[in-house]
């Protein structure tokens, strides 16, 4: 049986609507519809803010609660609800139109599309891509298109580069740089998961290119065949937001937080061991970096490589995905980042710690007279 909208809520037809939208008073058409439904077309100068969203984002959108306002969805029941939270909430004139946008459409009333409506925010396709990230109301269309306009380096296309550089496309990071120097091993395969057994020999740059654009045909992807070091180092992080180091050794992770601090950009750190995992973000801006918390590289032999020491596969994975994340934290401004804390993963017990990270005053990178 279907559902039924609650005979207390005001309603109005499509014919009432198009007669208010003609006159010259102001009105609100609130459309509480899905993101990806939005996109199909909507009332034009809508205000499209999904129901879920109403009650939270209302207020700014609409200061004044005496406002009239008509909110619709695809058929009258969400809209219904929408009504009756906004009545809730105070405002004094709203309705909810009966039959939704579909009989708005069948009564051949014009409407448009989010596109024209908000020229150059997102098309239809993108629309629907990141939908269930839309809904978010940390994202939506605003935190969205700061995603595509964004530029994230991720150093190296290994264990961490892999899924954190897919993680980042998905969410449509929109360019992304891949700096690596090395070939594709079949050794590789069981933690770097942006390569395929038959690139064996391909350069990691191009095998992860190949990889990233297959998954978001959206974004840019830059790869970078070099070996991060010293006198290129400035050229390369200079037009990226936020870096991702995703290096294997101590001295490229030394060169990546001076320059960081030299041109102020964050940097999304992990390491791996093994079965456990560091993470933390060096925000380059009165902050722990990375010399405050590792003021000296260990031997050899108190940190052998995973090539000596060996590395769980799926290791990496966990790491890398927490770097696409704090990443995307740092590109939105929203949560708390893990800047002044070092995150530690243990895999064998499925335990998380954390350590407070301080700032050495007279630390040689960033400290007094650095």
């Amino acid at each position: 049986m279907p559902e039924q909208n609650d005979a207390s809520i005001p309603e109005i037809d499509a014919s009432d609507l198009a007669a208010r939208l003609a006159g010259k008073a102001h009105h609100v058409v609130l459309d509480v519809r899905e993101p990806d439904e939005q996109a199909a077309g909507c009332v034009a100068g809508a205000l499209l803010v999904p129901r879920a969203q109403v009650a939270e984002r209302i207020a700014a959108a609409v200061p004044d609660k005496s406002t009239p306002i008509i909110a619709y969805c695809a058929g009258g029941v969400r809209s219904a609800l929408a009504t009756k939270t906004l009545l809730e909430l105070g405002y004094t004139d709203v309705s909810s139109l009966r039959g939704g946008f579909k009989g708005w459409q069948r009564a051949g009333h014009p409407w448009i599309t989010p596109t024209e409506l908000t020229a150059g925010m997102l098309d239809a396709q993108a629309m629907q891509r990141y939908a269930r990230q839309l809904r978010l109301p940390e994202v939506g269309v605003a935190g969205q298109r700061k995603l595509l306009d964004a530029r994230v380096l991720c150093i190296g296309a290994g264990g961490l580069g892999s899924p954190a550089s897919l993680y980042l496309a998905a969410a449509g990071v929109g360019t992304l740089g891949i700096v690596d120097d090395d070939a594709v091993e079949l050794s590789n395969l069981h933690r770097q998961i942006l390569h395929t057994s038959n690139r064996v020999g391909q350069a990691k740059v191009d095998s992860a290119q190949q990889t990233l654009a297959a998954l978001n045909p959206d974004i840019r992807v830059l790869g970078i065949r070099a070996r991060l070091n010293q006198a290129n180092v400035d050229a390369l992080l200079a037009d990226y937001d936020v870096i991702i180091d995703g290096s294997d050794n101590f001295a490229t992770r030394y060169v990546i937080n001076d320059a960081a601090l030299r041109l102020g950009k964050p940097v999304v750190h992990a390491s791996i061991y093994r079965y456990e995992g560091q993470l933390t973000v060096f925000s380059a801006v009165g902050a722990p970096c990375y010399r405050c918390v590792f003021p000296r590289a260990p031997s050899a032999a108190e940190s052998p490589s995973c090539q000596e020491a060996g590395v769980l596969g799926v290791l990496p994975g966990v790491m890398g995905v927490l770097q696409a994340t704090e990443a995307i934290k740092l590109l939105l401004g929203i949560g708390e980042t893990l800047v002044g804390r070092l995150l530690l993963y243990d895999a064998l017990s499925m335990r998380f710690s954390e350590l407070q990270t301080r700032r050495d005053p007279h630390c040689p990178a960033c400290g007094v007279g650095a």
